[in-house]
């Protein structure tokens, strides 16, 4: 194990993007950090990929939407390798429900591991970081933070929020030299979208200009960026990966 290897740590990693990220962030030479909430066997699987590979992870299990679980999470890969300087915050959970029939509670699930998990995964990874001067902080939000989604309100508004966050922590932590971004993913095959009717997918498809939904390595390749000496003049911003979607007229 190459022990100056940056440690890596990615929420929400066990499928879909994060596991892509996770897999890619392991070719570049991190350690890798596989957070998962409740998916054990997949999270393992992550691992095996990247050990076969001849990387190096390891699996750990956090509801990063509870602050003790958050900071006992940063505080765990420390004690298994060292702090953290890369942060690629994943995690998320999608209800499609309109404004109206919303419930209070439902929203809140949905703010809780899209938008306040990623403030709770900053906060406790950040001290390090700020100690070390170095770091990359990498938010995965979604177009539908720019454009809105029709009855998923609240998945809106959380990533939305992911938008906000970044700016601001990029403004604080810039002095430090760490850097502070976020992506907005389009419309990327997933097992998050996997469900969508085809009527509603051949209307997606319409509005998309490259024609087409995107991959998880596609997202992860631009979180390979971020996460690299090459980006470090970037910060602050949102970066989409959608096929042109959010480009105005």
């Amino acid at each position: 194990m190459n022990a100056s290897a940056p440690v890596a740590l990615v929420t929400g990693a066990s499928r879909g993007i994060g596991r892509a990220i996770a897999l890619a962030l392991a070719a570049d030479g991190c350690r890798v950090a596989v957070n998962h909430r409740s998916s054990p066997a997949e999270a393992d699987a992550v691992v095996a990929a990247i050990r076969a590979a001849g990387g190096v992870a390891q699996a750990f299990q956090a509801d990063v939407s509870d602050p003790a679980q958050a900071e006992q999470l940063a505080r765990q890969v420390e004690a298994a390798w060292e702090p953290a300087t890369v942060l690629v915050s994943n995690a998320g959970i999608m209800k499609t429900q309109f404004v109206a029939l919303t419930k209070p509670e439902d929203w809140r699930a949905v703010m809780a591991v899209n938008l306040d998990a990623a403030f709770l995964v900053t906060k406790a990874v950040i001290r390090p970081m700020l100690r070390l001067r170095r770091g990359r902080i990498i938010y995965i939000s979604s177009d539908a933070g720019l454009l809105g989604d029709h009855m998923r309100a609240a998945y809106s508004a959380s990533k939305a929020g992911l938008f906000g966050l970044a700016k601001s922590t990029a403004r604080e932590l810039a002095a430090a030299g760490i850097t502070v971004n976020a992506l907005a993913p389009g419309l990327i095959e997933s097992a998050m979208t996997a469900d969508t009717p085809s009527t509603r997918r051949a209307k997606q498809l319409a509005v998309i200009p490259l024609g087409r939904f995107g991959q998880p390595e596609e997202v992860a390749g631009v979180v390979r960026f971020l996460a690299s000496d090459n980006a470090g003049y970037i910060t602050g911003q949102t970066i989409c990966v959608d096929g042109g979607l959010c480009m105005q007229d």
